[in-house]
């Protein structure tokens, strides 16, 4: 049977789609978990991906490299899981079905009902895990599809239903009332770790307002404050100054902080400290919410001096930083809005207005009661919810926190023993660690993880550990209880363990955070006493999801994660929260090794937006550039730099992977004219150079990429194979041609096995194109190279490709020196010379036909004129003012030239190859090139037998050219027609007709032709 030829350039969408048809035919994931199973195990653990919308291609770039390694380890033979996981409640969905409903508000969603929202926010779900898959696996990602985890099925609820009850029981669980970051759409508050992310703040502009707060009991002397809130104003209770910074009054009576009153003459200058105290006039003490308070000068060391005044407004009901001076300084705490952002009753005017409306009537207001000093605007970074993208808001509520000051030592500790790639990154974990507040894990909204807190009149807190618990102490409402949600969670009451007293749940639902916290315990059965079929498929994953709840021995087995993978914004989300989470619940972190990554821009480096027009949804990236070219141009991007994604990028990886495709076509081609057949598990064993240097260097390929791999170093991978094709097509098989035409088995076998194995290795990275040429190459042997495992090769032999590499180095520098000529490489000339690569000497042949020469010699170069100049930027820091002894002593050629590229001067002094710039120049009739002692001279004069002779080549040049425009086949013979003038050519007649299969070469015609012969 011969070679399926190959067409001249690749369709990668096709291609791709018939792979998938025969993978699903025949069975190929299967297969390859059957048989590594009862291997070693590599554990992963997926983060997961929130099904809500389809996936972009900045997920694409995550989930490429899941797959990637998942599918080096299978090729290693290990057994692994393969658990594809679904992020399924929280902001994420309900948002978008907010958006799919037209509904803009807490009230309407009340008013639609809670619980048609949550069967909506499940329908989206289920709708978009199938997309997700369904481009997943168009992505070549091979997971357990039909066993997916989703996170709001009860046994995942109930797992953080007992994390929850750990953490009551440690004494870590509060109920915090504080001034919060709070989006005004979703109505609710959000966390630190939610908000922290460089996304989450953007430029806005925002009205910037000086304001006159006149002082009680000093007449005509006012303090001057400067804020960009507006609708805090209302809220004021007190100001804050710097109690060591000078401050300075003006002849208007406006007390400012020296640093920031400009040229202004002061009259009076005293310490920060000397002003607190001192009462002034609020700027809205008529509003019923301002009775009774009293306004007062405070003391605060952070204070900032570089913009405003100097002199900070405090509204503890607006802002974090106030409410905790409030706490310090006994401040009374005005909260002004209300969830949705809008004024509460006592605030007069400004009643039901949200924030942006009430900041036109504030203005007006002090404009007109003469308190308004000057009003502009300013363009700063703000915070926006990093869902809806609605500008925030701080505001006084109720939270329920989980207190983290005794887990921070033990997580540093234990984040030393990680593997992070790239490893900068272990440094960001530390110092989140270091800096992160409580946990706000409550959420003002509807369909979320509920909260198991039963707070009792008696005082005593419930919380439930699980849903057998649940059963055993509610006294209703367990009738109408499908799933863990609301609102059927929220009818069914509980006896108070402690009164007896019934008690109801709190409204509140879970940060989304610990949904996807717990499942390297709730995904592998942690404390379960046995095995449950199907157990995970549970609640609102029931019907989705075939996926078994594990009992506690397979915990142990797979637990902790031996690597993880996520983008690095997962630094404060998804890494803290398992970590988090593990840490409280065993003492252990649930991974070993972490890969993270950067962001997804366009290729011209512009952060993806469908406003701006640049955005590519997966599935137009999937049919335009295909999924292996994405996945190529995600493996070769480092990690830790932002990624350039785009059609163009994409059009130069296929060119990339233009050369494996063609060297796979040579092959096919000439396997089948000489009609050789591979044997599969056969050894090449031929005893010619280049064979066994292409041994060499296919065992070296196999050795630097298993070693990328093991390091999960993704662009090393994508440069060692490059570099590998390049040599494949660029110098063997360039340099066999000749052998290939000649059918020689020794040729076939050698490149056939080394294409094979470097298949292997790049299977992972590339699975479609590489299973489609393992299947055009491998007539027998293992159905997919998925199947085929890791290539098992001998060390390379080093001493061989070091050789050769020295061969390669002779032959670019003679190419040089040709460039410079200006003489091209069809034209003979008749000697090298090759100075400092002695050892090359018995690879002369190679030398001569590469460069078109007809004899090499080793040994000096004296055709040339070397110049040595110091390399200042090196040289001048190391030397300083001996630098210009050396100078002199170069220019003079005062030194004795090493090997190695080393000087050594007169002095005795020697200098590197990094610490000299060298110059050759050759005399008249030569051409020279030369670096790190080796160098090369061409002897440039031609006698009439080598102008014959390129004439000859330029001729077979332009004949075979005809032939491939006239479509000929590479056995085609042809009968050759030269015009008249070319005659002389004739006596290379038999060379003529080798090069380009002619039976017959005439001379009468008048221009050059050629006919194929029938």
């Amino acid at each position: 049977m011969a070679f399926e030829p190959l067409p001249a350039v690749p369709d990668h969408v096709a291609l791709e789609r018939a792979i998938l048809e025969w993978w699903e035919l025949e069975g190929t994931f299967d297969a390859l978990r059957e048989q590594n199973r009862g291997g070693e195990r590599f554990s992963f653990i997926d983060g997961p991906i929130t099904a809500n919308n389809p996936m972009g291609v900045h997920h694409a770039w995550g989930r490429t490299l899941k797959d990637v390694f998942q599918r080096y380890k299978a090729l290693r033979g290990f057994d692994q899981r393969y658990q594809n996981g679904f992020d399924c409640q929280g902001l994420w969905v309900e948002v978008e079905v907010e958006r799919a409903l037209g509904l803009n508000s807490k009230r309407e969603i009340e008013e639609y009902g809670i619980a048609e929202f949550a069967e909506r926010c499940k329908e989206r779900v289920a709708k978009y895990s199938e997309v997700i898959t369904e481009q997943s696996k168009r992505l070549g990602m091979w997971m357990d599809w039909d066993n997916d985890y989703h996170t709001f099925s009860d046994t995942n609820i109930e797992y953080i239903w007992r994390f929850l009850k750990a953490v009551h029981e440690r004494g870590w669980l509060y109920k915090g009332h504080r001034s919060t970051q709070w989006c005004p759409r979703c109505g609710t508050s959000l966390s630190q770790h939610e908000q922290a992310g460089e996304e989450n703040h953007v430029e806005m502009e925002h009205p910037s307002l000086y304001v006159r707060f006149p002082l009680k009991e000093r007449e005509g002397e006012a303090l001057v404050v400067w804020t960009t809130t507006p609708w805090t104003l209302p809220a004021n209770v007190a100001a804050a100054v710097k109690p060591e910074a000078e401050y300075v009054l003006s002849s208007d009576g406006e007390w400012r902080a020296k640093e920031l009153a400009g040229d202004l003459e002061p009259v009076r200058t005293v310490r920060g400290g000397e002003l607190v105290g001192l009462e002034y006039e609020g700027p809205f003490d008529d509003l019923p919410a301002q009775e009774r308070v009293v306004h007062r000068v405070i003391p605060w060391e952070e204070v900032v001096l570089d913009e405003g005044t100097g002199i900070v407004h405090i509204a503890p009901g607006a802002g974090a930083e106030d409410f905790e001076l409030a706490r310090v300084h006994d401040l009374p705490v005005l909260a002004p809005i209300d969830e949705s952002g809008r004024f509460l009753p006592g605030y007069g005017p400004f009643e039901g207005r949200s924030t942006d409306e009430v900041a036109e009537p504030v203005v007006e207001s002090l404009r007109e009661r003469g308190l308004l000093v000057e009003a502009g605007t300013t363009v700063h970074r703000y915070p926006i919810c990093w869902r809806c993208k609605t500008p925030l808001v701080f505001r006084v509520v109720d939270d329920w926190f989980i207190g983290c000051d005794e887990l921070r030592e033990p997580l540093l500790k234990a984040n030393r023993d990680v593997e992070w790639t790239p490893p900068q990154y272990s440094k960001r974990m530390d110092d989140w660690l270091r800096n992160m507040g409580d946990w706000n894990i409550s959420r003002k909204r509807y369909f979320g993880l509920p909260l198991p807190f039963y707070p009792c009149s008696c005082g005593h807190l419930n919380v439930i550990g699980s849903l057998a618990e649940l059963k055993a102490r509610a006294t209703g409402g367990l009738d109408q209880l499908h799933e863990l949600h609301r609102p059927w969670i929220d009818e069914v009451p509980i006896r108070c363990e402690k009164c007896a007293e019934e008690v109801r749940r709190i409204p509140e639902v879970g940060d989304a955070w610990l949904d996807a916290g717990i499942v390297p315990y709730s995904t592998l059965g942690w404390q379960n006493p046995e095995w449950v079929e199907h157990g995970y498929a549970t609640g609102a994953a029931a019907g989705l999801t075939g996926a078994d709840l594990p009992d506690h021995a397979y915990w142990e087995r797979w637990f902790p994660a031996d690597w993880v993978s996520e983008m690095r914004e997962q630094i404060r989300l998804w890494f803290y929260s398992i970590s988090f989470m593990s840490m409280t619940l065993t003492g252990r972190l649930p991974y070993r090794a972490v890969l993270t990554y950067e962001l997804v821009n366009d290729e011209h480096g512009r952060p993806m937006h469908k406003s701006a027009g640049n955005m590519i949804e997966s599935n137009q990236a999937f049919e335009r550039m295909g999924a292996d070219v994405m996945r190529w141009l995600y493996f070769a991007q480092s990690p830790s730099q932002n990624i350039n994604f785009g059609y163009g990028p994409a059009d130069e990886v296929k060119r990339r992977l233009l050369t494996l495709w063609n060297s796979v076509g040579f092959l096919v081609t000439y396997a089948n004219i000489a009609g050789w057949r591979p044997e599969w598990g056969a050894q090449p064993s031929s005893s010619q150079p280049l064979d066994r240097w292409l041994v060499a260097r296919t065992a070296r390929l196999v050795q630097e990429a298993e070693s990328a791999y093991e390091r999960y170093n993704t662009p090393a991978l994508t440069t060692v194979f490059e570099r590998f094709i390049g040599d494949l097509s660029n110098w063997y098989i360039r340099r066999s041609r000749r052998r290939f035409w000649n059918g020689e088995t020794d040729a076939l076998a050698t490149l056939w096995w080394s294409i094979v194995q470097a298949l292997r290795v790049v299977a992972s990275a590339m699975p479609f194109l590489a299973d489609h040429l393992w299947r055009t190459l491998v007539l027998e042997g293992p159905d997919s190279v998925h199947l085929a495992g890791w290539p098992e090769v001998a060390a390379p032999d080093e001493a061989l490709l070091d050789e050769m590499a020295e061969v390669r180095r002779v032959v670019e520098l003679g190419r040089q020196a040709r460039s410079q000529s200006g003489i091209k490489l069809r034209q003979p000339l008749r000697r090298l010379i090759v100075q400092g690569a002695d050892g090359v000497s018995a690879h002369s042949a190679e030398i001569e036909e590469e460069l078109s020469v007809k004899d090499v010699e080793f040994g000096p170069v004296e055709a040339s004129e070397l110049r040595v100049k110091p390399n200042l930027p090196v040289l001048g820091p190391k030397l300083g003012k001996e630098l210009g002894a050396v100078r002199a002593a170069l220019e003079a050629g005062e030194f004795e030239e090493l090997d190695g590229g080393r000087y050594r001067l007169a002095s005795g002094d020697e200098l590197g190859p990094d610490e000299v710039i060298v110059e050759r120049r050759g005399k008249e009739g030569w051409a020279v090139a030369g670096e790190d002692g080796l160098t090369v001279a061409l002897d440039l004069t031609l006698d009439p037998d080598l102008e014959l002779e390129g004439r000859v080549r330029d001729l077979i040049h332009e004949i075979n050219r005809l032939r491939r425009e006239q479509g000929l086949e590479l056995t085609d013979r042809i009968v050759l027609t030269l015009p008249g003038d070319q005659e002389e050519l004739l006596r290379h007649e038999d060379w003529i007709k080798e090069e380009t299969l002619a039976v017959k070469i005439e001379t009468d015609g008048a221009e050059l032709k050629l006919e194929k012969v029938s």
